[in-house]
């Protein structure tokens, strides 16, 4: 079916929403499903930083009547920040945060997405990087300043189309981790408006990045506005410590 690049936008974050099959188990059965010991946990331990995002990432027995699995990868917006342009480059770490790509640079990167009623509930994404000694506060420093310079919007570019971003917010939130931080962007598709709400939480070396959307709102043009699912943060700002 051929699509305005506009139209091919939109897809995008309908696939990430979970439009098209999740992939993959639920992490409740893999063996990276065991409990964490937190963000703090001692590197001493000799596990990698693979390894100890999969230990700290939530399964469906932290977020009850949710799903957690592992996110397709057949219509992601791109695979790498290296493969995302943009018209503001402070605005960078926005599109990292709202497509799952790592902010900074982390020595190892884990996403998973939460739902409870499928495509007619939205989606949770949860992103988790840990960093050497002082990436993760550098981050964080970098997506609070995006926040801050981005308010009239954005655009984004990459292989599989373009997001016109227009309007970013910093929203409150409950202090969490070391340091939290909140925001609301619109993107306007097929002249529907959609909101999309972002979180992030940095604990130790460790930075949670959330994000919430409803894919099937924005394929069918129906405005949305979905707000990210509070067990699904709670739970994982829990397993931080």
């Amino acid at each position: 079916m051929k699509r305005s690049a506009l139209a091919a936008s939109a897809l995008t974050v309908a696939a990430l929403a979970g439009l098209t099959a999740c992939g993959g188990g639920d992490s409740e059965t893999d063996a990276a499903g065991k409990p964490g010991t937190g963000a703090t946990a001692s590197k001493a331990e000799g596990v990698s930083p693979a390894e100890r995002l999969a230990k700290l990432m939530i399964t469906k027995a932290d977020v009850g009547e949710y799903a957690v699995e592992e996110p397709s990868d057949e219509f992601v917006f791109a695979k790498s920040p290296d493969e995302v342009t943009l018209d503001k480059k402070v605005c960078a770490p926005l599109a990292y945060a709202m497509n799952q790509l790592p902010l900074g640079a982390p020595q190892a990167d884990l996403t998973r997405v939460a739902s409870k009623d499928g495509l007619n509930g939205g989606y949770t994404y949860v992103t988790l990087t840990t960093y050497e000694d002082g990436g993760a506060k550098s981050a964080m420093t970098g997506l609070s300043k995006a926040v801050a310079s981005c308010g009239d919007g954005f655009t984004a570019k990459s292989k599989s189309g373009t997001s016109p971003y227009d309007s970013v917010t910093a929203e409150p939130t409950t202090k969490a981790g070391d340091e939290s931080l909140a925001f609301k962007s619109t993107m306007t598709v097929l002249g529907t408006t959609h909101t999309l709400h972002s979180a992030a939480v940095r604990r130790d070396d460790v930075i949670a990045v959330y994000f919430s959307v409803d894919g099937r709102a924005i394929a069918e043009s129906r405005p949305s506005d979905t707000k990210l699912a509070a067990v699904v943060v709670e739970g994982q700002n829990a397993k931080l410590g």
